[in-house]
């Protein structure tokens, strides 16, 4: 099943990460940076690895510290092997060589970039294409907001599709948008999910449970997008080539491809 829905938990607070896998989300990301205060570092790699244990019903992706400071290799060392991993979440990526290195000591791991400045825009294709274990890659937005100044949030557009197009032109899953700050506006948090879908993200990281519906509702395809994708499909099933929907839509292969991913995407209804 294609993830919709992410959900950070502070990864030092491991009654806020058993209510997270409870929550619904289609993933839980135990944050083990930004959430967590210098001095709870160690507590946090201790509970994470307690609770990587075992396995859980909801995949765990873990999100280090930044690569380039100490607690990173740490946090790889201690959880890299555990059975609950799922995937990690790498921070502030800049280069395709950060993905090959920490490739070169998770294993089968898969990974996660998370490009949070500038400079790890330009790279964006290069860092997507680095390493078979790379899964995807997504924008960090506050990062990248300060480091490019942006004060309002269309200045962030041009990168948004930069990271999309680089995904998908590395044969990655499609991106997901990341969190929306304020998890009282719910009605900011679905506008800003119909943008993003309009952009060509699929799903959402969030921060709180309550996002977790409005991002789902956004992002599955409505009744009238399920109607149109089943008549493209019965179209091909009849005729293969290029053709003209009785509602002047066209059909070719590229047309199809997109409908049967609709198709999947609804059976999550």
């Amino acid at each position: 099943m294609t993830p919709l829905t992410w959900l950070y938990a502070p990864g030092d607070r491991p009654d806020v990460v058993a209510k997270a896998l409870a929550a619904g989300a289609d993933v839980v990301i135990v944050d083990l940076e930004d959430a967590v205060a210098p001095h709870r570092k160690e507590y946090a790699r201790r509970a994470t690895a307690e609770l990587l244990a075992e396995a859980h019903a909801t995949p765990v992706h873990v999100r280090v510290n930044a690569l380039d400071g100490p607690g990173a290799a740490a946090d790889l060392t201690a959880l890299a092997a555990l059975p609950g991993l799922s995937g990690l979440r790498l921070p502030k990526v800049t280069s395709p060589r950060q993905v090959v290195d920490v490739a070169g000591t998770t294993g089968p791991v898969p990974l996660y970039a998370l490009l949070e400045t500038a400079l790890a825009v330009e790279h964006a294709y290069p860092i997507a294409a680095a390493h078979p274990a790379l899964r995807g890659v997504a924008l960090g937005e506050a990062d990248l907001r300060a480091d490019l100044g942006a004060g309002d949030d269309r200045g962030l557009d041009w990168s948004r599709c930069r990271v999309i197009v680089a995904a998908r032109a590395a044969g990655l899953a499609p991106t997901p948008q990341s969190v929306h700050p304020d998890v009282r506006d719910l009605e900011g948090l679905r506008e800003s999910c119909a943008r993003g879908r309009a952009l060509g993200f699929l799903g959402r990281a969030a921060i709180h449970p309550r996002q977790l519906p409005v991002i789902e509702r956004a992002y599955l395809p409505t009744a009238r997008e399920i109607e149109r994708a089943a008549s493209i499909v019965e179209a091909a099933a009849v005729d293969a080539g290029a053709q003209a929907l009785p509602d002047g839509g066209f059909v070719d292969a590229a047309v199809v491809k997109a409908a049967r991913r609709t198709l999947a995407l609804a059976q999550r209804r």
